[in-house]
């Protein structure tokens, strides 16, 4: 018979917690080395996060007039920007963010050209040069003047079958996924559909975010409609002369095709961020890229190339007042879009990439003009063959981009008209226009394709127009 017998070895209590203690130091440790090493990976992007606040909340107090809390909950909302604190000086006209009390940012309003973000340590001259505008009210209905519409009904037109996609795109209850904030729908520039989130109406501006790229290829469409510019010339940059960037054209910058190098990412420090975020002069940052590939053979969306095609702007005029005045004499007043404002960096450039505001209603009335091919009532803003050319897919584009608009030439939204092309924004900002149909489609909200089925939302809408 064996006897099994079982040894064990009983570890005293004291060095037993010595152990303990001793794996506890080494563990916090470890998280201490790894929460500093996240600190310093981290630490500057806290710049581009208290810009973001400082700019957005400046923006939306001093040119929209809407209540900080408002704006906190809602545009800064979104995770890492919701780490930022912000707030606003009235009297002196300037907001500023912290996140957790470190890397503020201050943003400055200057009437008339918006806010902007002041550089660490600049020292430079502030602009506050305004530009002159014509703000005359015209007798007429939407969209020519802003008296109200006719009420007219069209018989060839499904309007429960409009109503329900207008509100299916909204959220109900509890809901944060879709986030629209405002929707506008005109057929044969009536208004038939409008509808807009709580504590927004007809009279709010709101952000165009890369929008406001549409509006920078309209002004080069009205030189060009002038003369005053060819868009197929080198692009006049004299850095450019002597290297492999002689042959980039106005052209391949509308296009976004140039070969220039640039990244496009807003969740780090980036080109883009870099460039919005810390640089004085944002036309600079793409004018001093290299050439990556030869022009019209890679296409490569690029905020850089509008700010760089802003400078260029800049450039055609003698003086810095005409530079701002040509975008509000020549088409954005002229088709009474009298709300808008289209913001300049603190060197005076118009951030032609990002900053144009306006009420949906104007916005609105932008696609109208394009929807008519740049005639406005009988006076023509450019030539219908600008349309032609903004709608026609860049090389290397898969059919998607235009000459600073988005198309659907390639199906993109496969249940719409492959006529229809856009201005698009961040978030979701979207002017759909749609000349088959006669409409012209605006949606603004806080998050675009992620959580919004635009394709069913425009297929409904177009399918309701039956004819």
């Amino acid at each position: 018979m064996t006897n099994n017998k079982t040894n064990s070895t009983l570890v005293p209590s004291s060095i037993y917690t010595t152990l303990q203690m001793k794996i506890t130091k080494r563990i916090l440790g470890v998280l201490f080395i790894a929460l500093v090493i996240t600190c310093v990976y981290n630490y500057p992007k806290l710049n581009i996060i208290s810009g973001f606040a400082a700019k957005s909340i400046s923006s939306a107090t001093f040119i929209t007039h809407r209540d900080t809390t408002f704006t906190d909950t809602t545009d800064l909302s979104f995770f890492p920007i919701a780490l930022a604190h912000e707030k606003i000086d009235t009297p002196n006209q300037y907001g500023t963010a912290t996140v957790y009390g470190l890397m503020e940012r201050k943003a400055i309003h200057r009437p008339g050209i918006g806010c902007a973000l002041l550089p660490k340590d600049f020292d430079g001259e502030i602009l506050y040069t305004k530009p002159n505008r014509t703000l005359i009210a015209v007798d007429a209905p939407y969209p020519y003047g802003n008296k109200p519409q006719k009420d007219t009904v069209f018989s060839e037109l499904d309007y429960p079958a409009i109503q329900e996609a207008v509100a299916s795109i909204f959220d109900t209850g509890s809901q944060k996924t879709q986030k629209t904030r405002a929707v506008l729908v005109l057929y044969k520039d009536q208004i038939i559909a409008e509808k807009y989130s709580s504590g927004l109406d007809q009279h709010s501006k709101l952000l165009g975010w890369s929008m406001t790229k549409s509006i920078l290829a309209t002004a080069y469409g009205v030189l060009a409609k002038q003369q005053k510019i060819n868009i197929y010339d080198p692009a006049p940059i004299p850095e450019w002369k002597h290297d492999d960037r002689k042959n980039i054209t106005i052209h391949n910058l509308l296009q976004m095709n140039s070969g220039l190098e640039w990244e496009e990412d807003y969740s780090s420090i980036s080109d883009a961020t870099t460039m919005l975020y810390l640089n004085a002069d944002m036309t600079q940052l793409q004018r001093h890229k290299k050439a990556e590939h030869l022009p019209n053979t890679h296409w490569n969306y690029s905020s850089g190339t509008s700010n760089l095609l802003s400078g260029i702007l800049r450039a055609q005029f003698r003086s810095y007042q005409e530079y701002l005045d040509f975008p509000y004499r020549e088409f954005i007043d002229k088709i009474g879009m009298h709300s808008m404002l289209i913001e300049t960096d603190i060197a005076g450039n118009y951030v032609g990439s990002s900053y144009a505001w306006a009420t949906v209603r104007d916005w609105a009335k932008f696609g109208t003009l394009y929807l008519h091919n740049g005639n406005w009532n009988g006076t023509h803003i450019f030539d219908p063959s600008w349309v032609d050319y903004v709608t026609t897919p860049a090389p290397k584009s898969n059919g998607v981009y235009g000459a600073h608009f988005w198309l659907n030439a390639s199906g993109f939204y496969p249940d719409a008209p492959k006529d229809m092309f856009s201005a698009n924004g961040y978030q979701g900002q979207r002017i759909f226009v749609i000349p088959s149909k006669d409409l012209v489609i605006v949606r603004f909200g806080l998050i675009g394709d992620a959580g919004v089925d635009f394709n069913t939302f425009l297929s409904t809408l177009v399918n309701a127009v039956q004819h």
